[in-house]
């Protein structure tokens, strides 16, 4: 079966890959944004961020207790963010926001590249399974098609026996010299046309 191509846009292909780094800056210059405008060295914000982080990573730790792992480590990205944001917003210099941000964009991809793996498995082995289901559909068509075929091809053949039989039967009663009473005095069975004849 021919299905159709499809191609897809190159920005639509990379888009997942590029998403873990996008969060990760997103989160960086949003806490830059924050210290610009008052967090520098604000311990109220830094135990607020602290609290959430804390909050976050809690919630995460009992998702994955009640076998919710999706959810367990979105708990997890959460604090890991906010703890990221928390640290960005109270420093006073910027080599250390951007120490966390490549840890953390580092690790996310980390955490990603298994996913990834796993979704690109199941891809291939979702492709595999229709690809057998299709050769054994494909197989019982060709079965069913021979099947039909010789069926007709049966029905030629018995069709033109009968009309070899009625032609043979018409060319030997037109012989000369052909009798259908000295046959039926032989004993051999009356003809149809020994019949039609009386």
């Amino acid at each position: 079966m021919n299905e159709p191509i499809v191609v897809r846009h190159w920005a639509i292909t990379a888009a997942p890959k590029a998403a873990p780094a996008v969060a990760t800056t997103t989160v960086l210059a949003l806490a830059r944004i924050w210290n610009a405008n008052g967090a520098e060295h604000s311990v109220g914000n830094a135990a607020l961020m602290t609290v959430l982080a804390a909050g976050a990573a809690a919630g995460g730790a009992s998702l994955a207790r009640a076998g919710e792992p999706v959810l367990a480590a979105t708990g997890y990205a959460v604090s890991g963010s906010l703890a990221l944001a928390g640290v960005a917003g109270y420093s006073d210099g910027l080599s250390l926001p951007l120490l966390l941000w490549a840890l953390a964009t580092v690790l996310t991809y980390c955490f990603t590249a298994r996913h990834w793996r796993q979704d690109r498995r199941d891809a291939l082995d979702h492709q595999r399974h229709l690809s057998e289901r299709r050769e054994e559909h494909a197989h019982l068509e060709r079965v069913e098609t021979i099947r039909a075929e010789t069926q007709i091809e049966m029905a030629r053949a018995g069709t033109a026996y009968a009309e070899q039989l009625a032609s043979a039967l018409i060319t030997r009663a037109t012989l000369p010299g052909f009798d259908p009473t000295a046959l039926e005095a032989a004993g051999l069975p009356e003809l149809p046309a020994a019949r039609e004849g009386r």
